[in-house]
């Protein structure tokens, strides 16, 4: 069963990138998916067979992702 994915769609991978970020953006939908990091814009492609066993949450375009709260003091 394949996800439904559109370019501009933002997922969350279960491994952190180098830079230390979770989120991704879809710039490409085939047999592969283009994705660009959200924190460092470093491009990637990703069968698609390995993305869907990856992907944890995929966040619609559009759809702004809650920032995380800061505990400070």
């Amino acid at each position: 069963m394949s996800m439904a994915l559109k370019p501009g769609d933002t997922v969350r991978l279960r491994k952190r990138h180098p830079c230390g970020n979770y989120e991704w953006e879809v710039l490409r939908v085939g047999a592969d998916v283009g994705l660009r990091c959200t924190k460092c814009n470093r491009k990637v492609l990703v069968s698609r067979s390995v993305f869907e066993r990856r992907v944890t949450a995929v966040t619609p375009a559009g759809v702004q992702l809650p920032e995380k709260e800061s505990r400070e003091g």
